[in-house]
């Protein structure tokens, strides 16, 4: 069999960062629930004899890359990774007005969903980013709004678990022209047949846009809602899958057909760089402190602990942020202690 080889674009081996090494390959790109990525590959070359079989984590997919032998013989060894130019690196700045671009998107389309104009998007992106806070925000924006010139936009944020049925329901009671409902990590919803042909029918793109209940069900009749109606609403999705990264071919097929009837966001916040600048970016903004009374040298702190922290933190999101700006509050003489055993990984 022929020996793989793959290139770690950006990823760390015992916190040793790794960019631009070539390794032969052992197991491709691997994620088990909540724990970091990782790839398997024969690091003997790189880091010496008892190396065969290391684990290097990787933030993303596109973190590892299909290499050559060539390029191996080339890459193999870090000392012999040539360095990165300076200009070859963007800037934070740079880095930051990128993000910026994206989460501006974000909040246009969600205004013109809001106004009807588009039936449907979803929004994907690592968990813990303001993909649900910068949507939230303009649905209570567009109530406001709709109220002062006498149109009523009806919204709606559904978290969780939905059963077939209950779904049926949900699009019905938000089937009129004006009606936002908002799906935020209902991920389960993409994994069922019915209810992904319920949500086709409610995006096709034909003018009507007819849903249908063909099955018994005492909880429609109890409910007096009909077994079909026109939907005119929009829906938004939420969700932390990259619909690229899905393997199951039958579950590919259904995204397809859903993602072609949607506006399809992808914020790709995929390197833990990125997820510290959306951080630094909400910080600056106000937003993300503005309940804790912090003078600006204490946000900056806590901001600095989590990039000085990074590689030991359990996840980098603004949920970390805020558990941070918690211990700062409560324990400002002891609160980047309690951080180090609070929301960073075991040292054993």
């Amino acid at each position: 069999m022929t020996q793989a080889y793959i290139k770690v674009i950006s990823g760390s081996y015992k916190g040793k960062q790794i960019a631009g090494v070539v390794f032969p390959l052992i197991k491709a790109y691997t994620k088990h629930g909540d724990q970091p990525a990782f790839v398997t590959v024969d690091g003997s070359h790189a880091f010496g004899a008892g190396k065969e079989k290391i684990r290097v984590k990787v933030e993303s997919i596109r973190d590892a890359v299909p290499s050559t032998i060539e390029e191996f013989l080339s890459n193999g060894r870090i000392d012999n990774v040539p360095a990165v130019k300076a200009a070859e690196v963007e800037s934070d700045e740079v880095v930051m007005e990128r993000i910026s671009n994206r989460f501006e998107i974000l909040h246009e389309m969600t205004k013109a969903a809001c106004a009807g104009d588009i039936r449907a998007m979803i929004v994907t992106g690592p968990p813990g980013v303001g993909k649900s806070f910068g949507v939230e925000l303009e649905l209570e924006r567009a109530a406001v709004f709709g109220h002062i010139a006498n149109r009523k936009v009806k919204s709606e944020v559904v978290k969780g678990g939905m059963s077939d049925i209950g779904l049926y329901q949900k699009l019905y009671e938000f089937s009129d022209k004006d009606n936002v409902l908002v799906m935020d990590d209902c991920d389960e919803l993409f994994y069922e047949t019915t209810t992904l042909n319920l949500l086709k029918a409610a995006l096709d793109t034909s003018k009507v846009r007819k849903i249908s209940w063909n099955k018994e069900s005492r909880a429609l009749d109890g409910a007096d809602i009909p077994r079909s109606f026109n939907f005119k609403g929009s829906i938004i999705f939420i969700t932390n899958i990259k619909f690229e990264n899905i393997r199951s071919k039958t579950l590919q097929e259904h995204l397809k057909a859903l993602e072609s009837r949607c506006h399809y966001l992808d914020l790709k916040l995929d390197t833990t760089r990125e997820k510290l600048l959306r951080i630094r970016q909400i910080a600056n903004t106000g937003e993300l402190f503005s309940s804790y009374d912090f003078e600006k040298e204490q946000e900056a702190e806590v901001i600095d602990f989590l990039f000085a922290n990074q590689p030991k933190l359990r996840e980098t999101s603004l949920r970390t942020a805020l558990k941070v700006a918690d211990l700062y509050r409560s324990f400002p003489a002891k609160w980047q202690s309690f951080a180090q055993e609070l929301v960073m990984k075991s040292a054993s």
